[in-house]
């Protein structure tokens, strides 16, 4: 039997980040993955995948609405071939996911395809490809997360799908109806109306991306309704039936009155669940609470103290780059380190176009504290690099405390978001004021400006260019 310092159940971000730095630290360190390849959810069916996707059919809509204003012409019908476009997502699936398998090889990490479940604090049965037992002196659940369903909802995965299905269709729909507005939903609608399809989002709550700031979600509804997408708010989903080839949605509205929507498919999109099938906690004394999630303590460890969890399967956002945090953050407690993770400036960023990103409090939970803040924002319609390439939509707003100038927040809807945010993620690390922001230089003509004008506005508000 082979024996380990560090054994990691399961290879997302979480999971093969940590087996990295374990590795770095000096520590024999083996992962453990049922699938045939490393990189979990994140890699295969979700972040990368559908970044890919989002990519190619914003050069679609790009070349069909967009060229003509820069002088560039195409003669003919420019035409999607879906197959083409979803063999190249596949292709950099491929190149990723193989990726990990040469940083594995390059740390000396042993790599064992198989589920893996506890036999006892220690000893882990794997069962597959490679199946056998190992050892382990610590063990790191990472097992992630599957996609979630309403229990009156039978997803047949051909017409009533989840997003791992819509990563991979055969044609682009006529009319996809999703339910549920939250980050998937609307990247993958995104995709899809792009492509021709009639989109159709239908919303438990009274608006988009219910769990970051109000001013994002009014902003990208918008630009939504925009592209002739239909927004359904305050709708409660009662039931989805197939009849062939289509699919019948039935939602109660705000008025109570039942309404109807048929599509050709049916993207339920309704988030994620904590995934620990198979992996028979109880037998190593992990507990798993009402939600499906592993219980941990501060140190990330669960009961059994040898035993810790990470990413998707505990508390928290399920973000590819919180579980790296947690990963590297586990690894360096094992080796007896004091590292610390600052959950309150983990980013969260949506893809679509314009891009949405958010870090810190949002103006919600600083009413609701109670905490006495000012505003500063500034629209990218007024910056030149915006004008330059086209893409007015969006702003950026900054949260800072009343008296302390403390940047307490910063959201942002707009071109190149999901990059710009590490500038106010690294600001509030270091507890900047709005004031620091807006006295270092930003270069001209950038996107990034919009970060400093916005800290000029929450400082005195003294913005230039607006």
């Amino acid at each position: 039997m082979n024996s380990y310092d560090v054994a990691i159940i399961g290879s997302g971000p979480g999971g093969y980040v940590a087996a990295i730095r374990c590795a770095q630290l000096g520590m024999k360190t083996a992962l453990i993955e049922k699938y045939s390849t490393l990189g979990g959810t994140c890699l295969n069916v979700g972040c990368i995948p559908s970044k890919a996707l989002l990519s190619s059919s914003h050069h679609y809509e790009e070349a069909t609405k967009h060229f003509e204003d820069h002088g560039i012409e195409i003669p003919g019908e420019i035409k999607v071939n879906l197959e083409k476009m979803i063999a190249r997502k596949q292709s950099v699936v491929d190149q990723t996911t193989g990726g990990i398998d040469f940083l594995m090889k390059k740390n000396n990490i042993d790599v064992y395809e198989g589920l893996g479940s506890f036999k006892d604090a220690t000893h882990i049965k794997i069962t597959g490809k490679d199946t056998g037992e190992i050892e382990a002196k610590n063990i790191i659940i990472a097992t992630g997360s599957k996609p979630s369903n309403l229990p009156f909802i039978k997803l047949d995965k051909e017409r009533v799908i989840t997003s791992t299905e819509a990563l991979k269709l055969k044609e682009v729909p006529k009319h996809m109806i999703i339910i549920g507005g939250g980050v998937i939903g609307l990247e993958l609608g995104q995709v899809y109306r792009r492509l021709g399809a009639e989109v159709t989002v239908v919303e438990y709550m009274d608006r988009i991306l219910p769990t970051m700031d109000a001013g994002l979600s009014k902003e990208l509804n918008k630009v939504f309704k925009k592209a002739k997408c239909k927004m359904m708010m305050s709708h409660k989903v009662q039931s989805v039936e197939r009849k062939g080839d289509e699919v019948i949605v039935k939602a109660e509205n705000k008025k109570g009155e039942v309404v109807e929507f048929k599509g050709d498919y049916c993207l339920v999109s309704v988030g994620r669940r904590p995934y620990t099938d198979g992996l028979n906690a109880e037998a190593a004394g992990v507990k798993i609470n009402d939600k499906g999630q592993v219980e941990v303590n501060e140190h990330l460890q669960t009961l059994t103290k040898n035993i810790y969890a990470i990413g998707d399967v505990i508390k928290g956002a399920m973000l590819a780059h919180k579980a790296e945090e947690e990963g590297v953050f586990v690894a360096e407690t094992i080796a007896g380190q004091k590292p610390h993770i600052d959950y309150n400036l983990i980013p969260g960023v949506v893809y679509t176009w314009p891009e949405v990103a958010a870090v810190g409090k949002t103006e919600e939970e600083l009413k609701e504290s109670g905490t006495a803040y000012k505003v500063g924002q500034f629209p990218f319609r007024a910056l030149g690099r915006a004008r330059a390439s086209g893409d007015l939509d969006g702003f950026v707003k900054i949260l800072a405390d009343k008296s302390t100038d403390e940047v307490l927040g910063v959201h942002m809807i707009g071109a190149r978001c999901a990059d710009l945010i590490a500038e106010a993620v690294t600001a509030m690390e270091f507890r900047a004021s709005a004031e620091d922001i807006s006295r270092y230089s930003h270069a001209h003509p950038t996107f990034a400006e919009a970060v400093k004008e916005a800290a000029l506005a929450a400082t005195e508000d003294r913005a230039l260019h607006v």
